[in-house]
């Protein structure tokens, strides 16, 4: 008897790119800089210098702009798991994270550079 097998999900991509930092998050505009505080969108993969999960692969996005439901998955040898938050679009230098059942919001501003 075959047995049939389960296709691997194809990873979504993010609907912002680029570098966003924390720091001096709320200021007007772009940032400068980036520092060495930022959160990176690369197609379907998000790298993150902040906490204790450095990369994250992109599951699924379901919305519209300006906001979307995002879940993420991630693995650092110990645990596997997935995170799922709103992601809300500020204004073109701005995005906020909503951790969906945490209650913690991060704000970043995109990096000029």
């Amino acid at each position: 008897m075959l047995g049939l097998l389960a296709a691997p999900s194809a990873a979504a991509t993010y609907p912002v790119a680029g570098r966003w930092t924390y720091e001096n998050a709320s200021a007007p505009g772009p940032a400068p800089t980036c520092g060495s505080s930022f959160m990176e969108f690369r197609g379907a993969q998000r790298f993150d210098t902040e906490g204790g999960v450095s990369q994250y692969r992109n599951v699924a996005v379901t919305g519209a702009p300006p906001s979307w439901r995002v879940v993420d998955e991630f693995f650092n040898v110990q645990i596997r798991g997935r995170v799922t938050y709103t992601l809300r679009l500020v204004d073109d230098d701005h995005v906020e994270l909503s951790l969906i059942g945490g209650g913690r919001r991060i704000l970043l501003r995109r990096c000029a550079r």
